[in-house]
């Protein structure tokens, strides 16, 4: 499932992120630090130390929101959540095309969580800058994805994606992953379609027996489905 999550951060949050980010100085580290063998070969961008203090603050600032988005909780069904990371591409930076390591040990901690979906929150605005599209391959082709300032996309992190190069400003944006109670990307999708219909049948003059009954079912098959 690729979803696209709105207004994960109001404008001060952003504008207070941004600030930080830009004049985060010598926590900025070349971005080939976390990747893998494969994708050290294609990657070139900036990121902030992920044991720099700035990236805990302002990662807790997004665990927070995240935390209380339903939408968010809806869609992936999180089991542990990756601290977000910070990226940066500018003057030609790229990441080329490759698929997200499958595990991962969180930084300070001998906890580690299989990487079900990958996420990225957009923190500039598109019009400041050129290129950066996220390209995402998915059952139905490429997916360009380019979203406004404090928007999100998540995604199965299987797929093959890729960041296109920056040719004009700045491209900040934050990124990480879920490791969610359903395992199964086909058998999340069902769970959130379920879920979003018995949320507009709550809205209406729905017959009240019927929506028990739906809600049940979807407790059941998360319950049948759930891997913790």
């Amino acid at each position: 499932m690729l979803l696209e999550i709105p207004k994960v951060l109001n404008a001060e949050q952003l504008l207070l992120v941004r600030d930080k980010l830009n004049a985060a100085g010598d926590a900025w580290v070349d971005g080939r630090a976390t990747a893998g063998h494969q994708g050290a070969q294609v990657k070139r961008n900036l990121q902030i130390n992920e044991h720099a203090p700035i990236a805990i603050e302002l990662g807790d600032l997004i665990l927070a929101e995240l935390e209380r988005h339903p939408l968010f909780i809806s869609a992936t069904l999180p089991h542990h959540v990756y601290p977000p990371m910070f990226n940066l591409y500018q003057g030609g930076m790229a990441f080329g095309s490759h698929v997200d390591g499958a595990i991962r040990q969180v930084p300070g901690s001998r906890l580690k969580i299989r990487t079900d979906i990958s996420v990225t929150l957009f923190l500039s605005e598109p019009d400041t800058y050129d290129g950066g599209e996220l390209l995402i391959e998915d059952t139905y082709g490429v997916q360009s994805v380019k979203l406004p300032a404090g928007h999100m996309i998540v995604y199965p992190a299987t797929s093959l994606h890729q960041v296109k190069p920056v040719t004009r400003g700045a491209r900040l944006a934050a990124f990480f992953w879920v490791q969610s109670m359903i395992r199964d990307d086909g058998q999340r999708t069902l769970l959130y379609d379920l879920d979003s219909a018995i949320q507009r049948l709550n809205q209406s003059a729905a017959d009240p027996h019927a929506l028990v009954q739906l809600t049940g079912s979807y407790h059941n098959l998360l319950r049948m489905w759930t891997d913790i």
